[in-house]
């Protein structure tokens, strides 16, 4: 067969470049993302093996082999894995990073000039390029391959100028060998002697030694130059030796792993380059066992609110990968949490159809979800700033669980935090707010709003300040939805202070304002019923208010009314929802009510009243962050008024 020659896409081409001209503070991580797609071919070639039995005879020797030239200067890196046909050769390793090469080039581009070593090296593994890393370390790349199955294989070569060369061959073995012609030794540009088995090993050892697979390599000759010749490597067979430890780490017991070791396997399999938050161990022993290694991140992945982000734990059984990303095992609103599970009764012939309705499964999921609560518990009460970092960075998500997770609500609300008008900087839990509560209040108070400083300046927190009573302040999208599913917490129910009425007077003190209460409504009859007539068209009804000290009016709604925030976020997702009128409540006190309360009884057929009641209304809506109608004659008829005043 002839040999093929194509060129990069100019993004591809420019991207090439960089990461090879680019500096980084560690070269190394090529040899890691080397092995790891290595030990993902292994991975696949074993679970392939259990649907065909064809293969059965390719599994009994996998493993991952280093080998060196000091003379030619290469380094190879081979498996007997899976392997790839001619065209999965071309789509997965002609091409670079399939989606985002230009995210990624515009963001390396942005670290080279700030020079930030260390992110830089983290957009390798973010973008999916980490073939391509080899490039820093090497001047040219040489990939050789046979699919499992297949009797011809593929050689694809490149030096990373802009061009790279397909040829079909004969005689590939199964798997896949990656050849790399290393670049001079530069220390000063972290180029290492990566022909030097002690840096092959460091290299292992600290990001592959809990790969499952041998990672194996000659042994280097312990005899002297003398008598083995230049560099002691001598002229017979060579010993091999395994250079990883393939205990995997959840097999472990604490005290033979170190943190810096689960933190690699963290970053190994969350493709994260930083340290995770918190590391929970997890072994299940009895009629149904299993091992569960799982980690919290500090930082949440940037899909983490997409369309399709991957959620999920890895699965194994007896040690044998299964699959990426098990949803069956870890719920939507704990999508951030990563790690292995380990089950030792699980059938390895499994699909993720089977693995919804499987008994087993469910139960794991159910213990795994309440660790993960569990420990987040510990933490809130053991560890305040770990978990006021969990918090901020992941909040929002768990209280996703409040609207899903009916059996884990009252744990997930246990280890949940508010912003409150206690405290202007830091957050309350639901338990400190009750334990907090005025003597005599019957319900926990919340307001949810865009930001804190919209609610603290809304009209309806007047009254409550006034009191000295404590308000929730939720801003998350989130909370407009839960809360509503949400009734009570401790036997005291949870209550919006924008809706229904607002009853903040003790026994004692309704007997003293009842009959105060009667009279305002005797002598504001005439006014509220002219104006609901009058407003008919945005209001269903405006009421006097006992939740106003300052402000006018208000608009609020009907206890089991939806907000309007709610409302927007229904149509936005495409449903359509009925536009709910909501109340208006005048402030008996204020004297621009009282006033127009006065007009109306001496001169009720005036029209410019009913300019006023407009405004009235218009200026309650702004205040509650709603949208005008009719902006322009809010503005004229405004302007007619002020004109008139001057």
């Amino acid at each position: 067969m002839p040999i093929e020659t194509f060129e990069f896409q100019v993004e591809a081409r420019q991207l090439l470049q960089m990461m090879i001209h680019s500096i980084y503070s560690n070269k190394d991580v090529f040899l890691r993302e080397l092995i790891s797609n290595a030990s993902d071919a292994l991975d696949k070639l074993r679970l392939e093996s259990l649907r065909d039995d064809k293969l059965r005879e390719d599994v009994s020797d996998l493993h991952i082999g280093i080998e060196v030239d000091k003379e030619q200067r290469t380094l190879t890196v081979r498996d007997n894995g899976i392997g790839m046909s001619h065209d999965e050769v071309v789509q997965l390793i002609g091409t670079i990073a399939n989606s985002g090469t230009a995210k990624f080039l515009k963001e390396l581009k942005e670290f080279k000039e700030a020079k930030d070593a260390a992110a830089s090296e983290e957009l390798i593994g973010q973008f999916g390029v980490g073939f391509y890393s080899s490039f820093m370390v090497a001047d040219e790349v040489t990939l050789l391959t046979r699919r499992a199955g297949e009797s011809r294989g593929t050689r694809w070569e490149s030096s990373g100028e802009g061009t790279y060369t397909v040829e079909t061959v004969d005689d590939a073995p199964q798997g896949t060998s990656v050849t790399l012609r290393l670049k001079p030794e530069d220390i000063e540009d972290q180029l290492f002697d990566y022909t030097s088995a002690w840096k092959i090993k460091e290299i292992v050892k600290r990001y592959s030694d809990f790969i499952t697979w041998p990672i194996k390599m000659a042994k280097e000759s312990t005899e002297s130059t003398e008598s083995t010749g230049e560099d002691g490597d001598g002229d017979g067979p060579r010993e091999v030796e395994t250079v990883n430890s393939m205990k995997a780490l959840w097999a472990r017991s604490r005290d033979e792993v170190t943190d810096d070791e689960y933190s690699e396997l963290y970053k190994h399999i969350s493709h994260d380059w930083n340290d995770p938050l918190e590391t929970i161990r997890m072994q299940a022993e009895g009629t149904f066992e299993y091992q569960a290694l799982l980690f919290i991140p500090s930082h949440p992945p940037q899909d983490l609110f997409m369309q399709g982000h991957k959620r999920g734990v890895q699965l194994y059984v007896k040690r044998v990968f299964i699959m990426d990303d098990c949803e069956a095992l870890m719920p939507e609103y704990l999508r951030f949490v990563k790690g292995v599970v380990d089950a030792q009764d699980l059938s390895l012939n499994v699909s993720r159809e089977i693995l919804q309705q499987d008994r087993q499964i469910q139960l794991m999921h159910r213990r795994l979800v309440k660790k993960v609560l569990s420990t987040l518990k510990d933490m809130m009460s053991g560890n305040p700033e770990r978990y006021a970092t969990f918090w901020k960075e992941f909040g929002r998500v768990l209280k996703e669980g409040l609207l899903s997770d009916f059996e884990n609500r009252d744990a997930i609300l246990g280890v949940s935090s508010f912003a409150s008008t206690q405290d202007k900087e830091g957050l309350t839990t639901l338990r400190q707010y009750v334990d907090r509560m005025k003597e005599g209040q019957q319900h926990i108070f919340y307001m949810t709003g865009e930001s804190r400083s919209a609610i603290e300046s809304s009209p309806h927190m007047e009254a409550l300040q006034a009191k000295g009573f404590e308000v929730l302040l939720l801003t998350d999208p989130v909370d407009e939805v839960w809360v509503q599913s949400v009734p009570e917490f401790d036997g005291k129910q949870l209550r919006s202070i924008a809706k229904g009425e607002v009853d903040l007077d003790t026994e004692e003190e309704k007997k003293e304002v009842e009959a105060e209460r009667e009279k305002r409504q005797q002598e504001f009859a005439g006014l509220l019923t002219w104006m609901t007539k009058e407003l008919s068209e945005s209001v269903k009804e405006v009421r006097l208010s006992s939740r106003l000290t300052v402000s006018p009016a208000c608009i609020v709604g009907d206890t089991h009314d939806v907000t309007p925030a709610l409302e927007n976020m229904y149509r936005a997702m495409g449903q359509e929802v009925p536009h709910i009128k909501r109340i208006l409540e005048l402030n008996p006190t204020h004297p621009l009510v009282t006033g127009l309360r006065t007009a109306h009884t001496e001169r009720d057929a005036d029209a410019g009243l009913a300019e006023a009641a407009e405004l009235l209304y218009g200026m309650a809506l702004l205040a509650d962050g709603g949208e005008l109608s009719d902006p322009s004659r809010f503005i004229k008829l405004m302007a007619d008024r002020l004109e008139r005043t001057l």
